[in-house]
């Protein structure tokens, strides 16, 4: 039994440090004061002041979170009815093919997905005129079209296991139903609502493979930046805006475990 243990444990500290460690070097390397990121030339936090003064990278930055938040809303909302639909209207015309429209973007390998989203914008743009040239709405356009998918399983798997009565004991006591939606349906389904948006936030400003295909000069999100960056030479200064990054996700993982707790707790 112990051997077993000592296995289990060695296991367990191999797979976590094959996890982590490169995270807690490139941590210790943000603060190297030598260029060379592979060479230790002492404690120093200029790259961090660089990093503030680099206006490429603080303009990639606020455009990938701009293009998140509208991402997160829009495939909130949109996925949120498409999930309606496919549980509330088990049977109409069509329902096999909606569902797999819904579903195509999650088993759809991302690079098919760009190359048809500006194969898309370039067609649009040829007969419409819009839009413009690649730019900020062509990568909501594009992001939209795959979060909504993981959106949509998030509320479906919660409304699935909603509880209908609730819902026909207020429309018999005289409710609408876009009423009962408002009152009781979204608050019952709110956690995955927050699931999908937070999903779908995350995967926006994560994506490189298709914001590579529909971003263009006058608007390139923070990934393609880096990637750019990295494909030149890794730099102190990546290293910094990678721990800033890693520092925001510890933050906000440490507030949302604080919250979960205290609701726990109360309840």
């Amino acid at each position: 039994m112990k051997r077993n243990g000592l296995l289990l444990y060695t296991a367990l500290a191999l797979a976590y440090a094959f996890l982590y460690l490169p995270i807690v070097l490139m941590v210790i390397y943000s603060f190297n004061a030598s260029r060379l990121v592979t060479v230790w030339g002492g404690f120093s936090t200029k790259w961090y002041g660089e990093l503030l003064h680099d206006d490429k990278v603080l303009d990639a930055a606020w455009l990938s979170l701009k293009v998140a938040v509208t991402n997160a809303t829009l495939s909130t909302i949109l996925g949120t009815l498409a999930a309606v639909v496919l549980v509330r209207f088990r049977r109409f015309p069509g329902r096999t093919l909606f569902g797999g429209m819904v579903a195509a973007p999650l088993v759809m390998p991302e690079i098919i997905t760009g190359l048809a989203m500006l194969l898309l914008f370039v067609a649009m743009e040829e007969t419409l005129g819009w839009p413009a040239g690649r730019s900020m709405t062509t990568i909501v356009i594009a992001h939209v079209t795959f979060s909504l998918s993981f959106v949509t399983v998030v509320v479906q798997s919660r409304l699935s296991q909603m509880d209908v009565s609730l819902e026909e004991a207020a429309m018999d006591l005289g409710a609408r139903p876009l009423k009962v939606f408002l009152a009781i349906t979204l608050p019952i389904i709110s956690p995955a609502l927050l699931a999908g948006w937070l999903l779908a936030f995350t995967l926006s400003i994560d994506d490189v493979v298709i914001s590579a295909f529909v971003s263009g000069p006058g608007a390139t999100p923070l990934p393609i930046v880096i990637y750019s960056k990295v494909r030149l030479g890794v730099s102190p200064e990546i290293n910094a805006l990678a721990t800033i990054v890693v520092a925001l996700v510890g933050v906000a993982i440490a507030v949302a475990g604080r919250m979960t707790l205290r609701r726990e707790r109360n309840g």
